[in-house]
């Protein structure tokens, strides 16, 4: 991959066709990339071949996104709500009314993050000090980040800047700047950035001398040796927890940037390295996804996203990332994403039931 030196800024975006189009790819990639690394989660490399050999496709019976894409979809669906006039308020009301006042049900799939966000959100505690928890520093931002770029096609600073206001209420500090720099990636990729201007957009979101900065450049340097050496090059042997923002959105990058941005090539690179695998295949999944656009993604493995199930977030039940992806995106030259200006044709407000109403 050539020198992310002196990367000019992404183009400006295409036509609705074409964005649409984008927005699908990045959150259909993002549910198929979740999807195909569940079961390779929190596994080493060895174990993942000694079980299925190299994974090429789904090895679940009933594959099927975890909270990852639950999680995306809630942020969609709030960012739909708000758009631009986000505010960590807004956030933090939408956390009580989807997720923290309801009947939760098991919760299966939770991260630590979204555990201690939920516990400090219930003993009354408000954003920021609610992300002031033991795993602030989780991809559990970064995992549902994706929507952001959707929606600031063409303009990564706008992304980042949207999506540490939702990371305000669960995540600090790294944590916030690994969704970042999912952000702004998509956002750069949705405008037709080739892969060496989307890590560059990336980059240029988080602080020079962050971890989460330190590891995306080792992981883009060594992409070009494959997924081994991305892996080397991030993973702190050793350390039991695997969803460290720094680590998770490296590997995620690395792998997509290993593929030149190929949609399946960066989804199963980043499945076999193992490690928080779904959601570095989610990650990656939503930047070739944004990259190549939705007739990039094989249409055995799309068929298989079905809407959300809710097995970890009830409230988000029936809605599809196809459904989020066009809310966030404008259906025809003329027309804009809600919350980006004026009124467009998919402002719409959610029903205490958690059903689609008219504004």
């Amino acid at each position: 991959m050539a020198s992310i030196a002196c990367i000019p800024s992404a183009p400006a975006p295409g036509d609705a066709t074409e964005l649409r189009a984008r927005a699908r790819g990045a959150l259909l990639g993002l549910a198929v990339g979740d999807a195909l690394g569940a079961p390779a989660e929190n596994m080493k490399p060895s174990e993942i071949r000694a079980r299925w050999g190299r994974i090429t496709g789904y090895v679940a019976e009933h594959p099927a996104g975890t909270d990852d894409t639950e999680y995306a979809i809630f942020s969609g669906l709030l960012l739909a709500r708000h758009g631009s006039a986000l505010t960590p308020a807004h956030v933090e009301a939408a956390w009580h009314e989807w997720i923290a006042d309801r009947d939760e049900g098991p919760f299966r799939g939770a991260g630590f993050s979204e555990r201690g966000t939920l516990e400090n959100l219930r003993r009354g505690l408000t954003a920021p000090i609610s992300a002031q928890h033991r795993h602030a520093w989780s991809d559990g931002l970064a995992m549902r980040a994706a929507p952001f770029g959707v929606f600031a096609p063409g303009r990564p600073a706008e992304a980042a800047r949207l999506v540490a206001i939702d990371g305000s209420v669960s995540h600090d500090g790294e944590g916030i700047h690994g969704g970042q720099a999912v952000a702004a990636g998509v956002a750069a990729a949705m405008a037709g950035a080739q892969p060496i201007a989307v890590v560059a957009a990336a980059l240029a979101v988080v602080p020079d001398d962050s971890w989460t900065a330190r590891c995306l450049r080792r992981a883009v340097a060594v992409a070009h040796r494959g997924e081994r050496a991305v892996r080397s090059a991030v993973v702190i042997g050793g350390y039991p927890w695997t969803d460290l923002a720094p680590e998770a959105v490296a590997l995620a990058f690395g792998a997509y940037a290993a593929a030149d941005g190929d949609f399946e090539q960066s989804v199963l690179t980043a499945v076999n390295m193992g490690r928080d695998a779904d959601t570095t295949a989610a990650v990656a999944g939503a930047l070739a996804g944004a990259t190549r656009g939705i007739s990039a993604i094989p249409p055995a493995w799309a068929a298989a996203i079905t809407p959300a199930r809710g097995s970890c977030l009830p409230a988000m039940a029936g809605y599809h990332v196809l459904d989020v992806a066009d809310l966030l995106t404008p259906a025809k030259a003329g027309w804009t994403a809600v919350g980006a200006g004026e009124p467009g044709p998919t402002d719409f407000v959610l029903a205490a039931d958690g059903t689609e109403a008219p504004s």
